[in-house]
């Protein structure tokens, strides 16, 4: 594993990508690419470096590169990744014109939308999917576990077009139904995903969706991870 530092004139700060190879990476083969957000919070709580190297040494997935982007505290990660957040469009601009072509760079990747997944939990989730939305042909793939679903990420998945070229994979947990916000107010996230399943489900066939036995915590999301990974990048 080993950091790569960004100056984001997007967001006029410097972030870091933590970016993990897996024990059986070489510069020789193309990799599928894997960006989290949350970062630290996936290679901690979701032990996503050692799922990922157990899947490979399985021969279930394609080779897979994961990369981290943390938050600096809740009120940051707020700001980044609500869909009302003050940074929230400088942010996906920044996963898009700064962070790809950096990734591009330093990474055999095959420079193709189907070969780059964005993934997060909870608010994660949910600037994960509108960032793919909004460049579908830079993102094909999208993991989003427990994600926030207000009237605006409902309209905007409404109005797109771009569905139909997005792989996502999608769960909630049953009792996701009293989430403690970070703003101090309890929600119900399980109903806003059951109506972002239906419509989804209406407008792109490569839609896998899961209700787990789970709350909003890490230890349902971490249980979950390795079968989005392998929905994802799964060997055909």
């Amino acid at each position: 594993m080993f950091d790569k530092s960004i100056h984001s004139e997007y967001l006029n700060e410097s972030i870091t990508l933590r970016i993990y190879q897996p024990e059986n990476y070489s510069s020789l083969y193309k990799y599928h690419i894997c960006i989290m957000q949350d970062g630290n919070d996936y290679f901690q709580l979701g032990r996503a470096a050692t799922f990922i190297d157990h899947l490979h040494e399985r021969g279930d997935i394609e080779n897979t590169v994961l990369v981290g982007i943390h938050y600096k505290d809740k009120y940051d990660r707020h700001e980044k990744y609500h869909p009302d957040g003050r940074k929230n469009n400088d942010y996906i601009k920044f996963l898009r014109f700064e962070v790809v072509p950096v990734l591009d760079d330093i990474l055999p990747g095959y420079y193709l939308g189907s070969a780059r997944t964005l993934i997060g939990d909870s608010l994660g989730g949910t600037v994960s999917f509108m960032t793919a939305l909004a460049y579908p042909n830079t993102f094909g793939n999208v993991v989003m576990q427990s994600p926030y679903v207000d009237e605006k990420v409902m309209m905007t998945a409404k109005a797109s077009e771009n569905l139909s070229l997005i792989k996502i994979y999608h769960t909630i947990g049953k009792h996701e139904t009293n989430v403690q916000t970070t703003k101090g107010g309890i929600k119900n996230f399980l109903k806003p995903n059951r109506q972002l399943s239906q419509l989804l489900q209406s407008k792109t066939s490569e839609y896998t969706y899961n209700e787990l036995s789970g709350d909003h915590t890490w230890k349902a999301w971490q249980k979950d991870l390795p079968n989005a990974f392998i929905s994802i990048f799964g060997k055909a």
